[in-house]
């Protein structure tokens, strides 16, 4: 494997593996997911708050830049 693909080395078993940029942003979006699902079906949070949030912090992260002057 190419270095410039790998994000991090992790030592599993006393074997060191490389873990890329690709496989971090899919684990990520799995355990993302199950979070998500197990709120839902425990009833501790309605799929609506969720997109609610998403938006939220949508529009906050990615707003124009001429926003950012005033």
């Amino acid at each position: 494997m190419s270095d410039k693909n790998v994000a991090l080395k992790l030592a599993v078993n006393g074997e060191i593996k490389d873990v890329t940029f690709e496989q971090l942003a899919l684990i990520n979006n799995l355990d993302l997911a199950a979070l998500v699902q197990l709120l839902i079906e425990k009833k501790i949070i309605e799929p609506e708050e969720i997109m609610d949030m998403v938006k939220k912090i949508r529009e906050e992260r990615y707003r124009n830049l001429d926003d950012l002057k005033k």
